[in-house]
């Protein structure tokens, strides 16, 4: 069966950075999109960034551009996401999620459904 599995959070003080990962079992990696996704303290889930399958493309939300990245490295099934320049805005619960790359242009990577989803890691962010 197909499991996805984020590793990474924990507590980081403002300014400070985080790497992220994601692997997925049960499934043919390279054939992926990945996405981030994070839930914040009393808002809705949002899009965070996404990577082609390839890794050759990617995708960010406003409130990341120039501080994220995200990467996918085919040989080794795993993708990341890079946070760096921390604030307490980017406090929450962040989810890995694929998606097959014949079901979705990444353009819409933000509002289309993932097909499968991994079940989050806590960022807190203090100071």
């Amino acid at each position: 069966q197909v499991h996805i599995q984020e590793s990474g959070g924990g507590v980081v003080q403002a300014g400070g950075s985080l790497r992220l990962s994601c692997t997925a079992t049960g499934l043919h990696f390279e054939s992926y999109v990945v996405g981030w996704f994070r839930q914040r303290p009393g808002k809705e889930r949002e899009g965070v960034a996404c990577v082609s399958w390839s890794g050759g493309t990617t995708i960010y939300a406003d409130s990341v551009k120039g501080r994220f990245t995200v990467s996918k490295d085919n040989a080794n099934e795993t993708a990341w996401l890079e946070m760096s320049q921390l604030n307490r805005e980017d406090t929450g619960m962040y989810f890995c999620g694929l998606v097959h790359h014949d079901g979705l242009r990444i353009a819409r990577c933000f509002y289309d459904g993932m097909d499968y989803w991994g079940e989050g890691t806590l960022v807190s962010i203090s100071s």
